[in-house]
């Protein structure tokens, strides 16, 4: 079964081709980031009319790429929520019309099982069942994943997600954005040890999260820093924003750890899966794969590519649901808000989910 995955949930159009055989044939990906750059921030009726001008391009190009006709295609997968509703309803309606012009069934794709299942296209998937870490701009979220749409949730962010936290750090660092990847790169000139940033709610029971206390912490700290400055910049000396930067990173990067390692002995169990945009995290990754290795656990996640958004983990997660016979009618219901406990599972064994993966 050849499926078209399509992703428009915020600042990224994506579209890839998987086949339920060979695994992922191709995808194409075009960012906005350049285009909300200038805002600090993504602009919603940007980002939608963006999607409207690249997206079918975008289709092309993969099918051109893939030496395939539109008439080579079984089923299209959208990704139905959560996200921006303007920007999901281009992509639904998009998708739906194309597999109802093409007489395919079409499956409107939940964007965080997304996200989960991205590793599934690595070569080497982890079985169910594991811990999953989704930890993005919009989300942070640990989740026990027992199979395909078997989820239960084990804490979350009562606040602000890592990935906003990020972003928020870097603004105040007169950071461009995307924030992460900017903290990240100037935290490697940071010093460690100069600055110690609290780790919020390690020291209480349980699984949620909170960033919102972090990132007031380092509001403080860059206007403290920034009145020692005798350049009146408004901004501390560039040393000290490095430090900031390496001393904030190392308090969001050690909470995720603690929390993860405290999943995974909760629920008795050695795999973990980290996705979403902040597991490209660099640290992150090492972090974690340095403490899991410690208690005989494994970490999972997908290549730098498939860590943002983009359209082969929901050309993925979509064919599997169309192999169980799901498929949405003619109507298009995006979903700004979805919670992942209200997936329904699958009706043949999952734990076949992670062959022929390509």
């Amino acid at each position: 079964m050849r499926i078209l995955g399509i992703e428009t949930s915020c600042d990224e159009t994506g579209v890839a081709l998987y086949d339920s055989e060979h695994g992922l044939l191709g995808h194409e990906l075009y960012s906005q980031v350049d285009l909300h750059g200038e805002y600090g921030g993504v602009v919603p009726e940007l980002a939608s009319r963006d999607h409207v001008r690249k997206l079918l391009p975008l289709i092309n190009v993969l099918l051109d790429d893939c030496q395939l006709q539109k008439s080579d295609i079984d089923g299209v997968a959208f990704t139905n929520g959560p996200g921006l509703v303007g920007a999901l309803m281009v992509g639904a309606c998009a998708g739906r019309a194309l597999a109802f012009s093409l007489g395919v069934p079409a499956i409107g794709v939940h964007h965080m099982e997304g996200h989960l299942l991205a590793p599934m296209l690595e070569e080497n998937p982890p079985q169910f069942p594991f811990i999953a870490l989704l930890v993005s701009g919009g989300h942070t979220q640990l989740v026990r994943v027992d199979a395909i749409g078997q989820y239960a949730l084990l804490g979350e962010s009562l606040d602000d997600a890592a990935g906003e936290a990020f972003d928020k750090a870097a603004k105040m660092l007169d950071l461009d954005y995307p924030g992460g990847p900017q903290i990240a790169r100037y935290a490697l000139k940071g010093v460690a040890g100069r600055f110690t940033f609290p780790r919020p709610m390690v020291d209480r029971p349980g699984l949620d999260f909170s960033f919102s206390g972090l990132k007031t912490f380092t509001l403080n700290t860059v206007a403290d820093q920034a009145q020692k400055n005798t350049e009146q910049s408004g901004l501390p000396d560039e040393q000290t924003c490095a430090d900031i930067a390496h001393a904030f990173q190392e308090a969001v990067v050690d909470t995720l750890v603690i929390k993860c390692r405290r999943a995974l002995e909760q629920e008795g169990l050695s795999r973990l899966v980290i996705a979403g945009g902040v597991s490209a995290n660099q640290r992150l990754r090492e972090r974690l794969e340095s403490a899991l290795h410690k208690i005989n656990s494994s970490v999972f996640y997908a290549r730098h590519e498939f860590c943002t958004d983009n359209g082969a983990m929901i050309a993925y997660a979509g064919c599997q649901r169309l192999l169980a016979n799901q498929v949405e009618d003619l109507g298009v219901k995006v979903k700004a808000r979805w919670p992942l406990n209200e997936l329904s599972s699958l009706s043949y064994n999952d734990n076949k989910s992670g062959e022929n993966n390509g």
